[in-house]
């Protein structure tokens, strides 16, 4: 079986909403830092409460913002 790995889509999302990393950092008061990890593919896990800020502050499902790659 061969291992896939997640993709996080959020360049694409914030991209369609015309949002930055920084506006998203306020709206769900996480790191701009924390936030370019998960964007840049780097992130090796994530909180369930953030990813639930994230999804909330871009109006989108889990399975939007994050891929099997």
């Amino acid at each position: 079986m061969e291992l896939r790995a997640v993709h996080c889509r959020l360049t694409e999302l914030l991209a369609e909403r015309k949002m930055t990393v920084v506006q998203l950092s306020e709206l769900v008061d996480v790191s701009v830092v924390n936030l370019s990890v998960l964007k840049n593919d780097r992130a090796r896990a994530i909180r369930f409460s953030t990813l639930v800020a994230i999804c909330q502050a871009l109006d989108c499902e889990i399975g939007e913002l994050l891929v099997l790659h």
